[in-house]
């Protein structure tokens, strides 16, 4: 079995595509059911985010994997999978690695460096495992995944330029000094916007949302920092409008929450309405209302793509190069466990050998003393273990540096181990796997 990544994000799909396919935080355990129970899957995790919706899962084979899971992407955008094709990219074993790597390190977003991508990953591992679709190999493979994507942060310097989408696209809005913000929603989204807004110097802050004590959290974290902020209902979103400079908009709703009746009381007053929802919170139509400028994620990618990379060619070159250095390791290590329960099953068929030859010992030579039998028995095991010592710790070696060489098959064939022994060890579970810190139940 090996790992699938199939996906598509905001540089093979455009928005209305990704708003199709995205998933919503209340349909996520139904989706990740649905494709654990595709023939071909047997391990699925799914990220979806503003820029990108993609599933990593552990397949029997590859296009059966690959089919099982463009069916069920297809089904949640109500399409045929044929309709998505060409949005699709689809990673298979050490490409899938390399890929998940890249996207935890902030290389493969629209602002590279941005360390929001990080947190979303831990956090969708974490619904994931919740469900119970999670087993020992994607368990590695994303708790490796974590510590790759701080490494690249920590030793590139990569998340200083950074930039998010969020600040991106409130660089499309005048200065903010002093102004006031409206921000809808009051999730991690939500909270980064805050965040951004601070830095600017926002004068001050009201978070609206459809949980009030929700918004009351966020708000009164903002005050706490230094910019005044107020909680508000989604029933007093048209009022709460009516005077902001700037609006953000990122509650993860299916349907959009702001259409144009609730800023059309404004007159011509301007104000900057960014909308970083996938699928969209803001009606495309208030657009066209004046003194309104709409930006969108659309927007957003426009404006980067005109940028180029936000990152210096020296601290991305770096960034890959721990990647690349990663990615290696992880397969050196994944090839090497691979043998381990066949070297563990040709010990457990070594010792039953020696027990069955000792057991005709006692048959033979019944009055035999004690003391030399013992003696006997453990001399017999060094040789053994001697014998075995050197093969079994070098095949781990081998495996570990050679590609597509069947080290564990050789030794079944040498050795005439039952093949459904090595099986039995090996066998993924998604029980009892050790939390990770930090993590909540």
């Amino acid at each position: 079995m090996s790992v699938l990544a199939v996906g598509l994000s905001y540089r093979t799909a455009d928005l209305r595509t990704l708003e199709k396919v995205a998933v919503p935080a209340t349909e996520l355990e139904k989706v990740l059911h649905e494709l654990q129970q595709s023939p071909h899957v047997n391990e699925v995790m799914l990220v979806s985010t503003c820029n990108r919706i993609e599933v990593y899962s552990v397949v029997e084979a590859f296009h059966g994997g690959l089919a099982d899971i463009s069916e069920v992407l297809a089904r949640q955008a109500g399409c045929d999978a044929a309709d998505l094709y060409d949005n699709f990219y689809v990673h298979y074993a050490g490409a899938a690695v390399e890929h998940i790597f890249s996207v935890a390190s902030g290389l493969d977003s629209m602002v590279v460096g941005e360390t929001q991508i990080l947190g979303q990953v831990r956090n969708y591992y974490a619904a994931a495992r919740e469900a119970g679709t999670v087993g020992r190999t994607l368990h590695e493979l994303i708790q490796t995944t974590l510590r790759v994507g701080k490494r690249v942060h920590t030793e590139t310097g990569l998340d200083h330029l950074g930039a998010s989408v969020v600040s991106e696209a409130l660089g499309e809005a005048p200065d903010l000094a002093g102004q006031h913000a409206v921000i809808v929603g009051a999730g991690s989204m939500g909270a980064l916007s805050a965040s951004q807004l601070r830095k600017s110097g926002i004068g001050r802050i009201t978070v609206v949302n459809r949980t009030l004590a929700n918004a009351e959290r966020l708000a009164a974290n903002v005050t706490e920092q230094g910019v005044p902020a107020v909680a508000a209902g989604m029933d007093e979103l048209t009022a709460r409008l009516a005077d902001a400079d700037v609006v953000v908009a990122c509650t993860g709703a299916q349907d959009v929450v702001i259409t144009p009746a609730h800023l059309a009381g404004r007159g011509e007053r301007p104000v900057v309405v960014c909308d970083l929802g996938l699928p969209r919170d803001v009606h495309p139509d208030v657009d066209s209302l004046p003194g309104v400028r709409l930006v969108d994620l659309e927007t957003v990618r426009k404006r980067m793509d005109s940028l180029g990379s936000a990152g210096s060619a020296k601290q991305i070159a770096k960034a890959n190069g721990i990647v690349l250095d990663e990615v290696r390791e992880y397969l050196a290590a994944q090839r090497s466990a691979a043998v381990t329960p066949t070297v563990t099953a040709l010990r457990k068929r070594a010792a039953e050998v020696v027990d069955a030859e000792m057991l005709r010992l006692d048959n033979r030579l019944p009055g035999l003393d004690a003391e030399v039998r013992d003696e006997f028995n453990r001399t017999v095991r060094r040789v053994v273990d001697k014998l075995l010592h050197a093969p079994t710790v070098r095949v781990k070696q081998l495996a570990a540096e050679t590609q597509g060489t069947d080290y564990a098959n050789a030794l079944r064939e040498l050795f005439e181990l039952d093949p459904a022994s090595p099986a039995v060890v090996s066998s993924p579970t998604t029980e009892r796997l050790p939390r990770t810190d930090g993590e909540s139940k």
